[in-house]
């Protein structure tokens, strides 16, 4: 019982790193239709930031704030320099995405040039060595740091977008783009908002993993891969679908790599994303989307 406690709280902290791309992927998803598939590099770009600002002696609070900020401003800067015109000339969903890979193809460019390709470590001031046991369940301070930064990250935006004016026009926008357009909210706006929220929560995710991995232009393509997996898993329309599809995933490749092997915790996984499917199609808590014609 005590190798399944450890396991699964293991489980629940990767998951929560999963849980957060998860979550920005079905944000934009939901608003806008698009798989972004930019995320993944938005986040390493904001990590390299914050590293760069760290290496000339910043606080971590100040390189932290500058690398929430600079992943959402690259996002919104997207969103309207080349989405926007895009949209207006009628672009397809497909050359849309497209899109979303060159500006992937980009920041993996840029943070190989000025960051350069060789791993580093990332300083933190949570430690994965200085651990806790609790009842025998042994759990590092870095651990911890995750589970409550994506508690933290996943409650304020619940408050956003369930209790704010703000969160009630990214609702309606995400549901009804013509009638929200309509009723006077600035569509644009909130959907470039949407677009920073999104990079803001996958910064998060790649900052708290950047100390458990060694930081280079693609630390985050397998968690990118399996943040999209989650989204997929939980419904990619569904925002606590996203949450709730990371942690099962994060959970399942535990328990799979602790009882099974670690080679085949992967394989688990994604065999479990396909029986899902086959059976619910839309993910598990995802509604069908139907296009208003």
């Amino acid at each position: 019982m005590t190798n399944f406690l450890q396991y699964a709280v293991g489980g629940f902290a990767t998951g929560s790193i999963y849980a957060l791309v998860a979550l920005g992927l079905a944000l934009i998803y939901r608003s806008t239709r698009i798989l972004n598939f930019a995320h993944g590099d938005i986040t390493t770009a904001g990590a390299f930031v914050a590293f760069a600002l760290l290496g000339i002696g910043l606080p971590f609070a100040l390189a932290f704030g500058a690398a929430l900020l600079s992943g959402a401003l690259i996002a919104i800067l997207f969103y309207f320099c080349v989405l926007v015109p895009a949209q207006r000339r009628e672009a397809t969903q497909l050359s849309q995405i497209i899109l979303t890979l060159g500006l992937g193809l980009i920041l993996q460019s840029l943070v190989a040039y000025f960051g350069g390709k060789e791993p580093q470590p990332f300083p933190f001031p949570l430690s994965d060595i200085e651990i806790y046991d609790v009842g025998g369940v042994v759990i590092s301070q870095l651990s911890l740091g995750i589970l409550g930064a994506a508690l933290l990250a996943s409650l304020l935006f619940y408050l956003l977008v369930q209790k704010t004016r703000l969160g009630l026009a990214m609702r309606a926008t995400s549901e009804n783009l013509p009638a929200a357009q309509t009723m006077g909210i600035p569509t644009r706006r909130i959907l470039a908002f949407s677009w920073g929220m999104a990079a803001l929560l996958g910064v998060i995710a790649g900052l708290f993993l950047a100390p458990l991995l060694l930081l280079d232009p693609f630390f985050m393509l397998e968690p990118f891969l399996k943040g999209f997996a989650a989204a997929i898993l939980g419904g990619l329309n569904s925002l606590p679908g996203a949450i709730v599809g990371g942690l099962i995933l994060g959970v399942a490749e535990a328990l799979a790599g602790g009882y099974i092997s670690i080679a085949f915790k992967n394989t688990l996984a994604f065999l479990i994303i396909i029986a899902v499917l086959l059976v619910r199609p839309e993910g598990l808590l995802g509604k069908e989307f139907v296009e208003r014609v």
